[in-house]
């Protein structure tokens, strides 16, 4: 018995060491680049208690893993360097990573338009073909839809080249280089991306949930939620599913798409927390200069919460980061739709006010391609022109260049009769009416709040005056205010007009009021 029990005690020694290994997260790895001129966080796991040694650049850290095991140390900050470099980690077993470059990183995040692959741009082929730059390094995280906190996806960073270019965000890639080729220095590139995905979808749940403004978005999560777990539920998708079978035996040449089952949604791009806890979890606290952003569309038709919910996501990430105010660049949405023949209200203009007003934040701009989308397409596929008008901030904010990098946005008006001055600012630049003499894509609005089509004419540098025959007294102005406006108002740098309005209407997506029914009091 005695032999036996110490055969037992050395198999479970011998099991438990050969468990014992030192693991990393797919983030820090070979072929990663990490931020210059910041302390740059390096974490992994291991047996608890274990001591950890890293050695990178002549110099060596040391941590403990904690109770659940993980460990953590920040290397110093460091410049630039295009030679690869061995970072060494030593616990219960020793991993040393391969090629290690240190230069400019990036997150690529948003909907599909940001997940839109370079092979898929207009000219993507040729794109690919100039791709082979060893110092340019990608990685892209897999979609997961989740509520519960994932520490890890599965990837790895690989240096760009034809293949590994084409799969990759065409935005991202085209942003990346740029940087990449004019700064002179190595450039990382993360694509956390998930097509149709909702803004809410981004951002931790819990920090959502306490949060009063969202009470109403949370208060339907939640019934949602319950409503799809349901038994009823259930049953439902199961006779959906053996009514559609029948339906698709009976007209095989109907290409009818299946019945969603209740978990697509629990399990995917929109449910409030599920990104961040997949996909961004992972992420957090990897040394980057900032985000690029493209989403927006698939919260379209709730702007007014939108307004809110958009500057949370990037004040939340930044806490979550704990690297500062890092720059944050977003897409502003693409025209998008059938162009209306008379002026009205549109969900997406409204949408691309709540972009423009969360530059107040700091360290926030927008890249303007409202002359650059499809009418019949979600997805245009000139992606070269929106990274061109992205980078551009970057450029300018974070690495101190010189170039024309902000749309024309409105400052004020000024009424005198039927016409009404607009002045905007240019921001060193002036305007120019494109192709044609009339600035066109203006309305205005008198007292009725109707709103007709306006001449604009270029009288300034900075200012258009605007008039309509139908308005003989405006009291407000609105411009490229459609889905899919028909305008032409650019800087002379080649930057389009912001699309904006003068007026303080209530918003057509802002929530009615509930009005409860009061039951009369009954008299004596």
């Amino acid at each position: 018995m005695k032999k036996l029990g110490l055969l037992l005690s050395l198999a479970l020694a011998f099991t438990s060491a050969a468990r014992a290994e030192l693991k990393l997260p797919a983030i820090i790895g070979d072929h990663m680049v990490l931020q210059q001129k910041q302390a740059n966080p390096i974490w992994g796991w291991d047996t608890p208690g274990t001591k950890i040694t890293v050695q990178f650049a002549g110099q060596a850290y040391a941590a403990t893993a904690g109770a659940d095991g993980r460990w953590t140390v920040k290397l110093a900050a460091a410049d630039a360097n295009a030679t690869p470099q061995v970072l060494a980690i030593t616990g219960t077993t020793k991993r040393e990573l391969q090629d290690v470059l240190i230069g400019e990183v990036w997150m690529c995040s948003g909907q599909s338009n940001m997940g839109f692959k370079l092979n898929q741009d207009w000219n993507g082929d040729i794109e690919a073909a100039a791709s082979k730059l060893p110092n340019l390094r990608l990685i892209s995280v897999p979609t997961v839809g989740t509520q519960e906190l994932k520490a890890d996806f599965k990837g790895q960073w690989k240096a760009s080249t034809a293949e590994t270019a084409k799969a990759f965000s065409a935005i991202g890639f085209l942003y990346g280089r740029y940087l990449h080729e004019i700064l002179g220095v190595p450039v990382g590139l993360i694509d956390n991306s998930w097509g149709g995905s909702a803004a809410e979808a981004w951002v931790r749940r819990e920090t959502i949930e306490s949060d009063a403004r969202f009470a109403t978005l949370m208060a339907n999560t939640v019934k949602r939620e319950a409503d799809l777990s349901s038994e009823k539920s259930k049953a439902d998708f199961a006779k959906s599913v053996a009514d559609w079978k029948i339906a698709a035996e009976k007209a095989k040449v109907e290409k009818q798409a299946a019945p969603r089952a209740p978990a697509d949604w629990l399990t995917g791009n929109s449910r409030p927390g599920n990104i961040f806890a997949g996909m961004v979890n992972p992420t957090v606290g990897y040394g980057m200069k900032g985000v690029i952003w493209y989403q927006g569309e698939s919260n379209a038709g709730r702007a007014y919460e939108h307004a809110m919910l958009f500057p949370f996501l990037i004040e939340q990430w930044r806490k979550k980061w704990g690297q500062g105010d890092f720059s944050f660049y977003w897409v502003q949405l693409a025209d998008f739709k059938a162009e209306k023949p008379t002026p009205g209200e549109s969900d997406w203009a409204e949408l691309r006010e709540t972009q423009t007003k969360t530059q107040s934040l700091a360290n926030t701009g927008q890249a303007v391609i409202i002359d650059l989308g499809e009418g019949k397409d979600i997805h245009p596929r000139n992606k070269h022109d929106v990274a061109a008008r992205l980078v551009r901030w970057a450029l300018v904010k974070d690495y101190g260049l010189k170039f024309p990098y902000r749309s024309p946005e409105y400052k004020s008006m000024a009424i005198a009769g039927n016409k009404v001055t607009v002045t905007l600012d240019c921001f060193g630049s002036t305007l120019r009416a494109f192709d044609v003499a009339e600035a066109r894509g203006f309305a205005l609005c008198g007292e009725d709040r109707k709103w007709h089509w306006a001449t604009g004419k270029v009288i300034a540098p900075d200012k258009v005056e605007v008039s309509s025959p139908e308005v003989t007294a405006p009291i407000a102005v609105r411009y490229a205010w459609a889905d899919n406006p028909v305008c032409n108002l650019f800087s002379n740098d080649g930057l389009p007009v912001t699309p904006f309005r003068t007026d303080d209407f209530d918003l057509t997506m802002k929530p009615k009021p509930v009005v409860t029914a009061v039951a009369p009091t009954k008299q004596p």
